[in-house]
């Protein structure tokens, strides 16, 4: 729902992801670092779908950030998931579940480690980007967080569509697969799976079965 701007400006001070959060998606307790990061993704492509900015205010072009000063971009292009649709709620559901069990989980107390995390993963993919031409890198951060959960728990067993079992560090694989099958590019896959390779050995100690 879209409400009419007070005349009186809220300050910044004041906005409250939690509650926002909470309005958007009722019942969902998210931890304070996906809480944002949801809220903001979800604010900034409901926006583009409502006209209000469009996705050329927001993505990634080093050319506008550096020579032009527009430096909202380094931030903005990791908020947009496309047009609200099934696409969207896919992606969604992935950043949720797995943003929520990293901070929840292996970085459980230690939110500013986790944020340290995304933003050393943010910087690998904005410097990798210019160089295969990916213009929004959000689904890119949320590969590279499904990579560094499947090897925080490479002995979970997953099941894909019912049709064979393999364990969590072989989801990445799974997903880039499948896309693929489907017809997209393998790069924005890829681009995390990289990233979250270099995560792992940064923040959470080298990985197994590399």
């Amino acid at each position: 729902m879209v409400h009419a701007a007070s005349d009186k400006a809220v300050p910044w001070s004041r906005f409250d992801a939690g509650k926002l959060c909470l309005s958007i998606f009722p019942g969902l307790q998210l931890p304070i670092i996906t809480r944002y990061y949801v809220t903001l993704s979800f604010l900034t492509t409901a926006a583009c779908a409502l006209e209000i900015i469009t996705p050329f205010n927001v993505y990634f072009n080093a050319h506008l950030i550096f020579k032009k000063g527009e430096l909202w971009r380094l931030l903005t292009n990791f908020f947009f998931f496309g047009n609200l649709g099934l696409d969207f709620v896919f992606h969604m559901f992935f950043l949720v579940k797995y943003c929520k069990s990293l901070e929840e989980g292996s970085f459980r107390g230690r939110s500013a480690d986790f944020l340290w995390m995304l933003l050393f993963g943010g910087t690998l993919l904005t410097v990798l980007a210019p160089f295969v031409s990916i213009e929004f890198l959000g689904s890119s951060l949320t590969f590279m967080m499904v990579y560094v959960w499947g090897r925080r728990h490479q002995y979970v067993n997953l099941s894909f569509l019912g049709i064979f079992n393999f364990t969590a560090p072989y989801l990445p694989w799974v997903l880039l697969a499948f896309s693929v099958m489907l017809g997209s590019s393998p790069k924005v896959d890829l681009l995390g799976m990289v990233a979250g390779t270099f995560c792992c050995v940064q923040a959470l100690g080298a990985p197994q079965h590399l």
